[in-house]
């Protein structure tokens, strides 16, 4: 089963520093319809204006990926971590216990376009932590994987059974993958249009995959995509 949830029907918030698309309810964006997948909690497509962001704020019990698609974002938090994110790398921090940090475009001339993604950890009160990957050198064509439960292939790690895909599909190319029996999964699509199982996705979109034993994608135009494996 396929359940598609279009670029168009996410929630909206549209600020003076912040154009923001909620994929499920997020802050004054409620939708019961749309709580999560899953262990999945938080998709946010973010677009930060130059020398704007997100003040310090706090978290807890969460599992927070940020994705950085177009320009960079500058991370400070309580663990003592300040740094520069940039398109091709990715962040994950455990807020575990208890956290702080803030979040702020440091260009003077230049946007930031970022995903922003929470996943339920496996357990709460778990030790804060923090930690940064590059993925700019992954292949087309294939599923590089950036994040894991036991780190495997030098993957970040996640408290939780689930993993994160991220791919460049070419037009006209190909993939497939093989969905376990009682594993369920996750496609967002950060830009471009392809098939999945030939069900059609743009740029925005997202689709809930469940008792399906493989996944079949084709591109129809260049692509790229993250892909949730989840319990």
């Amino acid at each position: 089963m396929i359940t598609v949830r279009k670029s168009q029907e996410r929630g909206h918030v549209q600020e003076d520093w912040l154009d923001s698309r909620h994929t499920f309810s997020f802050g004054e964006y409620h939708d019961p319809g749309h709580m999560g997948f899953r262990a999945l909690r938080v998709i946010n497509e973010d677009r930060v204006q130059p020398g704007r962001g997100f003040p310090l704020h706090p978290h807890h019990d969460m599992e927070i990926i940020t994705f950085i698609i177009e320009g960079a974002l500058e991370h400070r938090d309580d663990m003592g971590n300040r740094e520069i994110i940039r398109a091709g790398e990715i962040q994950r921090i455990t807020a575990g216990a208890g956290i702080r940090h803030s979040e702020a475009n440091p260009s003077d001339h230049e946007p930031v376009h970022l995903l922003q993604i929470w996943i339920f950890p496996e357990k709460k009160g778990l030790p804060p932590g923090y930690e940064m990957k590059r993925f700019a050198s992954a292949p087309a064509n294939e599923l590089s994987l950036l994040i894991s439960r036991d780190g495997r292939k030098g993957s970040a790690l996640l408290h939780q059974d689930a993993a994160v895909y991220f791919a460049k599909l070419e037009a006209g190319r190909n993939l497939e993958w093989s969905l376990p029996t009682g594993r369920h999964a996750w496609l967002q699509v950060i830009d471009g249009a392809l098939d999945l199982n030939g069900t059609r996705l743009e740029s925005g979109d997202g689709a809930a995959v469940s008792d399906e034993e493989m996944l079949k994608l084709a591109g129809r135009e260049a692509s790229r995509f993250i892909l949730f494996d989840l319990q």
